[in-house]
């Protein structure tokens, strides 16, 4: 055989190997599939928790005896709760792995729902409504970190983005059937997707690159082939990760600290920086308290809840679709760009109110301000800012990247979701106007700061943004 056959034969073979690696990639198997709708089972709780708020709060006020600020409490202490998850979360998911992580929030979530549903005054309300914030604090993190490491990188967007889709769905159920469900037993049903996801995590695989991290190699391969499909070739995907974890070893733990370096800047920033503007913007609160606004419009909040339950799911079935097909950085400045304009709606539309002008068409501008505020949200800074916390982050910082992140989102949140109640009843038209400004500067933020990470690998998207300032 000749040098040229030779030459020829190995060309040959490297097109034919890159090509079933190609194949491979683009695999989705029913393993990440389960995978997935397992995890996002955590998710769906965290809809019911967010929407129970809204639909409830006649319920509760008239039962208990509970004041306006007794309620706000009551709601916003969720978010509370969800900081202190927030605070060990990075940690929990590597002691514990993302599967354990999931199995010792669910604890907490269904001793909260059980405290909420036999609660006999406000005390234990609040006890039950802290407990299931811690849960969802620590399920904030993993979840999106789960994902996000178990998915080909062709469809990880698309996979994390569930994450928000299945929130939606526990808000559009809530918001369904809490019109007419009593509190009580409204908190009962939000156990049923506990114990599901409880049950069904025996049955998936741990996160291959959390095991490589741990120095199980074996069980790492033996992860990455149950996720790919029994013929599917991992070798290049199994040493790029045992390669990352090699160089990650060399380097120093993760501490806090660490992300304070130069060279970590545009992570954290772009990590805090999208976490702030998401609540900021007023989304917790306006979700929480939803019936407020539209009884501060004029608008039935029954018939706005049912709208809501209507679109709350083919809108992020829309996120779900646009974001491998636009990418991250568009779709959130176009998310942005639509919870700007319906937040300044809303704002001129209380301001008319307030000087009787076009109290008429109040309850309809109201209507359509909060449906396209929430629409807007969900298609993209919903679930787009948990995508790229779980794609910018290396390994080695990982934990304390995540546990700041999360922090800082819970922290905002519960200030936002505390004030919120308040704030409407000090100027419901300053209060939008406050949140127009902030999707305004968002805007800016995303297009300067933000940038694309669809189709990329996340060792790639890392080092990128590690080596930026280099």
């Amino acid at each position: 055989m000749t040098m040229s056959e030779n030459s020829r034969n190995l060309e040959a073979g490297l097109l034919l190997r890159k090509n079933q690696n190609d194949i491979n990639e683009c695999r989705i198997t029913l393993v990440v599939l389960f995978s997935t709708f397992v995890s996002v089972c955590g998710s769906f709780c965290f809809g019911c928790a967010a929407g129970y708020s809204s639909v409830a709060q006649t319920g509760i006020e008239n039962d208990l005896g509970l004041s306006v600020a007794q309620y706000s409490m009551f709601g916003s202490i969720m978010t509370f709760g969800g900081m202190i998850g927030a605070i060990f979360s990075g940690k929990v998911a590597d002691l514990l792995g993302r599967k354990g992580t999931m199995w010792f929030a669910q604890v907490f979530c269904i001793f909260g729902w059980l405290a909420v549903a036999f609660a006999p005054n406000s005390m234990w309300l609040d006890v039950g409504r802290l407990s299931t914030g811690f849960a969802v604090g620590l399920l904030s993190y993993v979840i999106p970190v789960y994902i996000a490491e178990i998915t080909p990188k062709h469809v990880r967007g698309a996979f994390v983005f569930a994450n928000q889709l299945m929130q939606s769905c526990g808000l559009s159920l809530y918001y369904v059937i809490g019109t007419f469900i009593h509190w009580r037993k409204l908190a009962l049903i939000g156990l049923i997707p506990c114990v599901f996801q409880v049950v069904t995590l025996f049955f998936i695989p741990e996160s291959p690159r959390l095991l490589g991290k741990w120095g199980r190699e074996k069980e790492c391969k033996a992860s990455l082939q149950l996720l790919r499909g029994e013929d599917a070739d991992i070798s290049e995907e199994a040493n790029t990760i045992k390669e990352t974890m090699i160089l990650f070893d060399e380097g120093p733990k993760s501490r806090v600290m660490d992300l304070f370096q130069r060279r970590y800047a545009p992570s954290v920033v772009i990590g805090v920086g999208l976490m702030l503007l998401q609540q900021l913007s007023g989304s917790s609160g306006l979700m929480y308290y939803v019936g407020s606004v539209f009884d501060k419009g004029g608008f039935s909040s029954s018939i706005g809840s049912m709208i809501l339950a209507v679109i709350m799911i083919p809108k992020a079935l829309l996120g779900l679709i646009l974001v491998e097909k636009m990418g991250r950085r568009p779709l959130l400045l176009a998310s942005n760009g639509g919870m700007c304009f319906f937040s300044l709606l809303l704002s001129f539309t209380f301001c008319f109110r307030s000087y009787g002008i076009l109290d008429e068409l109040t309850p309809i501008f109201t209507c359509i301000g909060v449906v396209g505020f929430i629409s807007a949200f969900a298609v993209g800074m919903g679930g787009l800012p948990w995508i790229i916390m779980s794609e910018i982050f290396p390994m080695n910082v990982k934990v304390s990247a995540g546990t700041l992140v999360t922090l800082a989102n819970w922290s905002f949140g519960w200030i936002v979701a505390f004030a919120y109640n308040f704030m409407l009843e000090w100027n419901a038209s300053g209060t939008f106007f406050i949140f127009f400004a902030v999707c305004g500067a968002g805007v800016a933020f995303i297009y300067a700061m933000v940038p694309e990470t669809k189709g990329r690998t996340l060792e790639d998207i890392q080092a990128s943004l590690t080596d930026f300032l280099q």
